[in-house]
């Protein structure tokens, strides 16, 4: 297949460099013309994956058109609140028949749209797939074993995203819940800071264990409120993200909680990273879904405050342990 992968970051990359291993005729884009001089001259993406050898003969550029021109597959791996800006601009660049596989999780700030919903308005022409699950870009790069969905609403779409992307280390599993999906992969963003912040205030265990447990319940919530179906939830797209995203120091999301919980503020913490920190505009974005939905998201509610509230953290998490009694059984 001859594909674009368009994003550079450390996702794009791990995924430019399996594509080419597969034998796939790929060209990896930058927005950034020094970071294709740069890749080029070092070897590797220096600045989001060291250490890992680009080879020469991965056609890396900075021209969009150039890129993603001819096309059978264009794949979207840039952070998800610039997703409408590049497929705007790949409008008139793309052909009808060529598939969009976006790798981004997120809601769009706004419309609270989700992704592949944003893609459609832009490019209504073309099929999209989406490609979501518990998948570090680093371990990707290392060839280490990874398992992974492939969702579409035309599930023929699903498998051949299935087939282009499958190796001996990235297995690749189809899922026809685009929605339950979608939304699993932005909303775990958002539990990640939760157990960051855990860990940066000196918890424990317990107390992760008890973030991952109860943010599922209520991603799950959200998501069956929204018409997604509650397997999806408990796959890969959602426990299996959510355990790899909230128990790794590779996760930027848990990264940015640790910091959180140490004392620093939202400002200097993004400030602080080249990478994007998808679960801040994914809580504002849950919050939002939650209140029209009418459903009840008490750890993303807490999040909410830290965030845009300035709401002590450790005040925000005993404020969760004191909510009032309720029975575990009726989870949703």
């Amino acid at each position: 297949m001859s594909i674009a992968v368009l994003g550079a970051g450390s996702w794009g990359t791990a995924l430019a460099l399996l594509l080419h291993k597969n034998g796939h005729e790929v060209t990896l884009w930058s927005w950034k013309e020094e970071q294709v001089k740069a890749i080029k001259a070092n070897g590797e993406n220096q600045d989001f994956l060291p250490g890992v050898a680009v080879p020469e003969d991965l056609p890396i550029t900075a021209n969009l058109e150039e890129a993603v021109s001819s096309r059978n597959f264009v794949v979207l791996s840039v952070p998800s609140q610039a997703i409408r800006e590049v497929a705007h601009r790949i409008f008139p660049m793309v052909l009808k028949t060529t598939s969009i596989v976006s790798t981004a999780k997120g809601l769009e700030k706004g419309t609270l749209l989700r992704l592949s919903q944003v893609i459609h308005e832009e490019l209504p022409h073309n099929k999209i797939a989406v490609l979501s699950g518990p998948s570090h870009a680093e371990e990707v790069a290392r060839e280490l074993p990874t398992t992974i969905v492939a969702s579409s609403e035309d599930m023929e779409l699903a498998k051949e995203v299935q087939n282009i992307f499958m190796s001996k280390f990235f297995r690749v599993y189809t899922n026809d819940d685009l929605l339950g999906v979608e939304l699993a992969g932005a909303l775990k963003n958002i539990i990640a800071l939760a157990a960051g912040i855990s860990d940066g205030l000196g918890y424990g265990d317990n107390s992760r264990a008890a973030l991952i447990t109860r943010g599922l319940t209520e991603i799950t919530r959200l998501g069956l409120s929204m018409g997604a179906k509650q397997n999806t939830f408990a796959g890969l797209a959602g426990l299996g993200d959510l355990v790899v995203t909230c128990n790794s120091r590779f996760s930027r999301n848990w990264q940015a909680g640790y910091r959180l919980g140490q004392g620093r503020k939202i400002e200097e913490v993004l400030s602080g990273t080249k990478m994007v920190v998808e679960g801040v505009s994914a809580t504002a974005a849950a919050c939002s879904l939650a209140k029209k939905q009418n459903v009840q998201m008490p750890i993303s509610s807490q999040l909410y405050k830290i965030l845009f509230e300035d709401e002590p953290a450790d005040q925000a998490l005993l404020s969760l342990m004191e909510r009032d009694k309720t029975d575990e059984v009726n989870l949703l």
